[in-house]
């Protein structure tokens, strides 16, 4: 996020707009500060960036680092903004793992307490400062403790400005046995988290002749993503003996806030494995993958200078599937997606997933909770779509003077989202609804 003047006074013309209902709010609810309401806002939900060492452009520790900003966090807050995470509410499934966003209580409480002159407080009631892991730490410690393995790319440096760089090797993965992934998360080290565009790792497998052959995608990583989880009783596999094929695009003079536009040497990227005890494939149910698909042909892609362009793709499965998370992927022109459910055999269409203020500065994987994810029976229909606007309402468009077309740099753009699928048959399609139905069941009958 970019701090200008121009922010601030967008800030300030934003208080006019939420006043009447903050202040109808405040009228009615005790005194809003920030050491009795506000800090545990900020400290679960914003301290993690907005910190020393983090990636935030100012930290938000205490109040008198908070103070200055009120407005500005006012104005991010409630058009949600800030925290990044763009996904739609009430469209669509919306019980996310990992899932950013702000609830509207809390929003509430923060725009109503900046309109109330963001006062601090009883002195004596300074909050404790959270317990945050290093800023440099990996997503999932607190859940499963460090990664079981780090598989580290070679080393690139990185000028600070130029055309875009791209870099394909092999490296091994260590891995001696067949292995169930548990987790996975792609970081870059240190300052390369400012110039990595996208880092995709591929796994490469010995066959019958010993000789290596693409076996599947491992993961996938963009500017922003928190990484990856399987659900329990699900593998993906990482095969003995195999190699990873990195394919890293790096952008000169960096992309995003953090970007220090200089060069920078020696940059790293690391995937961090979290990994199930052995045997775990043979007690696994399911079989789980992760791949790219296409969102209409890549050729196809096209934006007009100063216009706009929509994309549609379509996906089917000869087997029943459960969707496990969705991913949108596209550069600076593309500003929305969506993911929706065909049924051929009824015409009925569902909304799973809407994201319609995409930025390519924040990747989500939007992980579902296993037992709301999506099911689909066999020659059911994603339909994926990916809206591009290359106007100058568009902020973070360099020129809208260009046509813009597929391509690998970043001024370039592209028509994909990343799926986690688990493959199911029919059997056990048909249990996974049954345990939904008797959930729901319980569910309501717990209401009466």
């Amino acid at each position: 996020m970019k701090i200008t003047k121009g922010w601030l006074s967008l800030a300030t013309l934003a208080l006019l707009g939420f006043q009447t209902q903050a202040l109808a709010q405040a009228d009615d609810d005790p005194l809003l500060t920030y050491n009795g309401d506000v800090s545990r806002i900020l400290n679960e939900n914003c301290v993690v960036c907005h910190r020393e060492g983090g990636i935030g452009p100012m930290q938000l520790t205490n109040y008198d680092q908070v103070r200055p900003w009120a407005p500005l966090i006012q104005l991010k807050v409630a058009d949600r903004t800030m925290p990044p995470y763009a996904y739609d509410h009430g469209i669509g499934i919306q019980e996310l793992q990992g899932d950013w966003r702000l609830n509207q209580e809390d929003i509430d409480t923060v725009v109503a307490w900046v309109n109330a002159g963001s006062p601090e407080g009883d002195p004596d009631m300074v909050p404790l400062a959270p317990q945050l892991p290093d800023a440099n730490d990996w997503s999932f410690v607190s859940q499963f403790g460090q990664p079981d393995r780090i598989i580290a790319s070679e080393s690139i440096d990185i000028p600070a400005s130029g055309n875009d760089l791209f870099s394909k090797h092999f490296v091994d993965s260590g891995i001696e046995t067949d292995r169930c992934i548990k987790a996975v998360q792609v970081k870059p080290r240190g300052d390369a988290k400012s110039v990595v565009h996208h880092a995709n790792s591929d796994i490469y497998a010995p066959n019958e002749e010993g000789e290596f052959a693409t076996y599947g995608q491992l993961t996938e990583y963009a500017m922003g993503k928190w990484g990856e989880v399987v659900p329990e009783g699900v593998c993906r596999t990482i095969p003995a003996g195999s190699q990873l094929r990195w394919s890293i695009h790096m952008f000169p003079g960096g992309l995003g806030a953090v970007a220090p536009g200089t060069v920078i040497k020696d940059n790293v990227v690391e995937i961090g494995l979290w990994l199930h005890p052995e045997g775990y494939e043979a007690q696994a149910q399911y079989k789980q993958d992760l791949k790219q698909y296409q969102i209409g042909r890549e050729g196809d892609l096209l934006v007009p200078p100063n216009g706009y362009t929509m994309m549609e793709g379509f996906h089917s499965f000869d087997h029943p599937v459960r969707i496990d998370s969705f991913q949108p992927h596209g550069h600076l022109r593309m500003n929305a997606a969506s993911m929706e459910i065909f049924y051929p055999e009824t015409g009925r269409i569902e909304a799973i997933s809407q994201v319609s203020k995409w930025s390519a500065t924040w990747h989500h994987s939007h992980i579902y909770e296993p037992d709301v994810a999506p099911l689909l029976p066999t020659g059911a229909v994603l339909v994926l779509k990916q809206w591009y606007d290359n106007t100058s309402d568009n902020p973070h468009n360099p020129d809208p003077d260009q046509n813009v077309v597929w391509g690998s740099r970043t001024g370039d753009d592209m028509n994909h989202a990343w799926i986690a699928v688990t493959h199911l048959d029919e059997e056990g399609f048909e249990k996974l609804v049954e345990e939904r139905k008797e959930n729901e069941q319980r569910s309501v009958a717990g209401f009466d």
